[in-house]
């Protein structure tokens, strides 16, 4: 039944991406909206026996999912709502909850009421806050079924001591603070024989099957290590410091492909790949949201342009002071430090700097490197 909610979910959205599409061409007016979706909804499941035997809450919730992801995608936030796939977009919404609808029944059980299901027991990993109105039940590729509760957590307190910290993200050392303190990512399980195996199985057999499964537990896992680790670093920094000042990257343009196109072939692509790879293996964007989640208001983002190149001790601006990924000497006042921490430490006073030396808040970020100023 619960494979039976996902594919009603999944036909109705997919049906109303359809019908987005017809409208606004040839002459065509706007698109109906979720009313009178929801009005033809109901003669579709009174035309159709097998779309009438699900739950008409699904089906209507899937609607009113796709009506908010198009006042999303005018309002110019999100992407624009595209086609959902069976074995990739598995999952359902349920709201209208009652107070009993969630019962614990011991330390690590608990179950929930899902409509022509009736309840299904689901592991208890944490306390279900109360008031919760609505969930969503999913099932990710690794066959996995998860259920999620829509309730807005109470943000982490911060200690009090006014202390300021900064944070510098990268590929060796994933997170490097201020006062010294490293934080590394898990390092994934690799997944390239299950690929090379999962090109060389024959499409639609039953060891492509398989090896997709096996692909699909593995890469989850890398996620969870990954998420776990984002969740445990992140509340540790916000329990621990009042301002938290981080690098705003556009992770985004950083990891874009190199490939170029036909006309303007891109070069290194191999190599661009690979450091794509292990930026979002570091789950630097997943880490910066959810600390922003944790300590609303004490999140702030510096323009990183020239935090690793500048002294954090004299103020000095020279590329050619760091001398490796790790290494750090400043070539005007001799100061040795760990080339991360000391760009940590430039963001934590906010010395995001020009080209000129001074601070780029005070106005544009000059690209023209010091030696030519020098020079002229």
């Amino acid at each position: 039944m619960l494979r039976e909610h996902c594919a009603h979910a999944r036909f109705v959205w997919n049906l109303a991406v359809e019908q987005q599409s017809w409208y606004g061409t040839a002459g065509r007016k706007t698109a109906p909206g979720w009313v009178a979706q929801a009005r033809q909804l109901t003669e579709a499941r009174a035309e159709h026996e097998w779309l009438a035997a699900g739950s008409q809450m699904v089906q209507q919730q899937a609607l009113r999912d796709f009506g908010q992801a198009m006042a999303n995608f005018f309002a110019g936030t999100h992407r624009k709502p595209g086609w959902r796939k069976a074995g990739r977009d598995e999952g359902f919404r349920i709201v209208a909850m009652k107070p009993g609808h969630v019962r614990r029944l011991n330390r690590h059980t608990a179950q929930v009421w899902v409509p022509k299901a009736g309840w299904v027991r689901f592991r208890w990993s944490r306390p279900v806050p109360e008031g919760v109105k609505s969930y969503r039940v999913n099932r990710d590729p690794a066959g996995r079924w998860h259920v999620a509760f829509a309730a807005v957590p109470e943000p982490v307190p911060g200690p009090g001591t006014g202390e300021v910290v900064g944070i510098d993200r990268g590929v060796a050392v994933t997170l490097a603070l201020s006062d010294g303190r490293m934080y590394q990512a898990p390092a994934p399980r690799p997944v390239v024989r299950l690929q090379r195996k999962l090109c060389r199985a024959r499409r639609g057999s039953n060891r492509r099957t398989r090896v997709r499964a096996r692909l699909a537990r593995v890469q989850a896992s890398n996620a969870d290590a990954r998420k776990d680790w984002a969740e445990k670093a992140s509340t540790h920094i916000a329990r621990r410091y009042d301002l938290i000042r981080i690098e705003d990257l556009k992770i985004g343009n950083m990891t874009r492909s190199a490939r170029g196109t036909t006309d303007a072939p891109g070069r290194n692509v191999a190599a661009k790949a690979g450091l794509n790879r292990s930026v979002l293996q570091q789950g630097w964007g997943l880490f910066a949201r959810r600390l922003d989640d944790k300590a609303p208001g004490r999140v702030e983002k510096i323009n990183p342009a020239y935090t690793s190149q500048r002294c954090s001790a004299c103020g000095h601006v020279d590329r050619d002071s760091r001398k490796s990924q790790a290494d750090f000497l400043c070539t005007a006042c001799g100061y040795v430090c760990n080339a991360d921490v000391n760009a940590a430490r430039n963001i934590a006073a906010g010395h995001a700097v020009t080209a000129r030396g001074g601070l780029a808040l005070a106005g544009p970020v000059n690209r023209e490197p010091q030696h030519a100023l020098l020079a002229s």
